[in-house]
């Protein structure tokens, strides 16, 4: 049984079945994997032995990028996925952050990187006749090494909500062991078309996408996510399993539903971040499983969902998942209820998700010690996220660190406040975040966007939320921004910080305002006296 990515990859060297699907071409299995032994080939036969062999990739989703991913693992090399988001500056910091010494771009990438100061990283453009000629001249690949399972396949930078990316070395192990994990649940095999939609340079697209199409020997659809042309390409490919992150979901919810949205193929939709409703909706609008459950791009803290998981909650954590008081170093309370399922010791129950049995299968960051040391601390894996967790083991995320609010001497969470704006139908996406209150600590702020078709007035969310039993006075958010979108990564995460950045008069949108001392909004900030 194969232990790498380079091993499972050879597995797949004469096999005829269809591996790419792009438009009207296609590439099967064995070509698949022929070409790619070319590419890496070719790049070790100009890459310099003395430097770390790293190639950085600044590609879309094209079967340039899936070529590039195989050859890597074929020849024994590290890929560095680079954010095609990314500009500038910034961009140039990841590259060089990664130690890449080459660089596969194509022809809708390159002009990113006109006027930076890449020093002495080569850039190779795959719509160039260079790029021909040099793998026109490619002998047979020799790899630069035979991998073991713990060595680095892929850097992987993080999304940045948070933060600059920063660099994971994800290992062979953990892509093959998320591929295989995935192929068997959801049964995947040679018959399944796999809707690769989510940027390739990201974890999710790579351990809960690419994978088990070569775990399954699946068909793999390279795609750039369109909420409006995703039910043409199920229908188009056959699709009967994707992989998302983020609030895809929300984006394709959003789209009018038609009779005959349930006639397709997609038999299995997989990822994370998703909301109840929105999981529950598109299982049945589309008529497939949704299943999602809680990831990092450092993989080291896992959570899955499982029969029996109650609204809200995320699911429950593998060994040594536990909720820990970062000042302290204890476990935090239990979660504990009123009668109308409000949290009650929120002070003593929210703390941040840790494996105190060390990192599982986080690598570490590369280049990057500060970052190293803030996540691994006494001799424990901190994730930066907050959650809480009741009675029955059931954990809740509460948000990131950063998602903390001291309102009127009381600490909130984010992600509850989050999750019962959701419960209203008109909203399609919502962020909460803190801004500052006028005299000392925070107030709560929502940033909602509506459905497509939908309407909602002030009178309206006031009743709503008076409805709420589990949704405390303090929790309303004292300001709301009704706004056309939301800022967010290329992994569709809302960037917060832009958000609370911005403060409660700046953003597009119309602002409403609730009167400090009462359950009222009114609209640009014409509060009642």
């Amino acid at each position: 049984m194969a232990e790498t990515i380079q091993q499972l990859l050879r597995e797949r060297a004469d096999d005829a079945g269809t591996a790419i699907r792009w438009g009207e071409v296609s590439w099967t299995w064995w070509e698949y994997v022929a070409e790619s032994s070319a590419i890496a080939a070719a790049l070790l036969g100009i890459a310099d032995r003395s430097r770390p062999l790293h190639v950085g990739t600044l590609l879309g989703n094209t079967p340039d990028m899936l070529h590039a991913m195989a050859a890597a693992g074929l020849g024994g090399y590290t890929l560095c996925g680079i954010n095609t988001t990314r500009r500038g500056e910034g961009l140039c910091a990841d590259i060089r952050r990664a130690d890449c010494q080459l660089l596969v771009t194509d022809a809708e990438h390159r002009s990113l990187l006109e006027g930076l100061d890449l020093d002495d990283v080569r850039v190779l453009d795959t719509s160039s006749q260079e790029w021909t000629d040099l793998l026109a001249a490619a002998g047979t690949l020799t790899p630069y090494r035979e991998v073991e399972a713990t060595d680095t396949f892929m850097m992987i930078f993080t999304s940045g909500t948070s933060g600059d990316p920063k660099a994971v070395q994800v290992s062979h192990l953990m892509v093959l062991f998320s591929g295989l994990n995935l192929q068997g649940r959801f049964e995947l095999g040679p018959d399944d078309v796999c809707y690769a939609a989510m940027p390739l340079f990201h974890s999710n697209a790579v351990v809960a996408g690419w994978s088990p199409a070569v775990c399954a020997g699946a068909t793999i659809v390279p795609a750039r996510f369109s909420a409006s042309g995703f039910l043409a390409d199920v229908r188009r490919y056959g699709v009967t399993y994707l992989n998302y992150v983020g609030k895809p979901l929300a984006y394709v919810l959003a789209t009018p539903e038609r009779p005959d949205d349930a006639d397709n193929p997609l038999r299995v939709a997989f990822g994370n971040e998703a909301s109840d409703r929105d999981i529950r909706e598109f299982g049945r609008r589309f008529d497939c499983e949704v299943s999602d459950g809680f990831g990092s791009t450092e993989l080291a803290v896992i959570i899955t969902r499982e029969p029996g998981t109650p609204n809200g909650s995320i699911g429950k954590g593998f060994e040594g998942v536990a909720i820990y008081d970062p000042e302290s170093v204890t476990e935090c309370a239990v979660a504990e209820f009123d009668a109308d399922g409000r949290l009650v010791n929120a002070d003593a129950a929210v703390g941040e998700l840790v494996n105190t049995t060390g990192g599982g299968y986080f690598g570490g960051y590369y280049n990057d010690q500060a970052a190293n040391d803030d996540r691994m601390r006494h001799g424990m894996y901190w994730s930066g996220d907050l959650a809480y967790r009741d009675a029955d083991g059931w954990i809740y995320l509460a948000g990131r660190t950063a998602d903390w609010m001291r309102v009127d001497g009381e600490n909130l969470a984010a992600a509850p406040i989050e999750r019962v704006l959701q419960r209203l139908d008109a909203v399609n996406r919502v962020a909460v975040y803190a801004v500052p209150d006028e005299l000392v600590g925070d107030q709560v702020m929502a940033a909602v966007v509506l459905q497509d078709d939908a309407t909602l007035a002030p009178a309206e969310l006031e009743a709503f939320l008076g409805a709420q039993g589990d949704l405390s006075a303090k929790a309303w958010p004292r300001y709301v921004r009704i706004a056309p979108d939301l800022p967010s990564t290329a992994t569709n995460k809302v960037l917060k910080r832009e958000l609370a950045a911005q403060g409660p008069t700046a953003g597009d949108g119309v602002l409403w305002i609730r009167d400090a001392r009462g359950t009222t909004y009114a609209v640009d900030g014409s509060v009642p006296a």
